[in-house]
């Protein structure tokens, strides 16, 4: 997973023509961690998408526009617009990452 640690970076990234993921951490999120666990054979299943992360205390200007409150989140970019948001109260399990996957992409 590639970073975005720049408003710029992550505004051309979100205009591509092909969808790209994008997860949302912090390093202090005990949640994160968690997803960090398993989130590697997820990536390895959809390794035909482009996977992004961004630091929310890093980019808070983008998880406020796209309205990120809670993290880990996952969104989901194509052509500029969001088309998919994974909040981190459903983001908590393989099962729940798989299913918001599989319903958008």
């Amino acid at each position: 997973m590639e970073p975005i640690q720049q408003q710029n970076v992550f505004d051309q990234t979100i205009e591509s023509e092909q969808p790209v993921i994008i997860k949302y951490h912090a390093d202090w999120c005990p949640d994160c961690r968690r997803m960090d666990m398993f989130i590697g054979d997820i990536l390895e299943e959809y390794k035909g998408y482009k996977w992004y992360e961004v630091n929310r205390d890093q980019l808070p200007e983008a998880a406020d526009k796209y309205e990120v409150m809670g993290i880990p989140s996952i969104l989901i970019f194509q052509k500029g617009e969001k088309i998919g948001h994974l909040h981190s109260a459903y983001a908590k399990t393989p099962e729940e990452v798989q299913a918001f996957l599989q319903e958008k992409l």
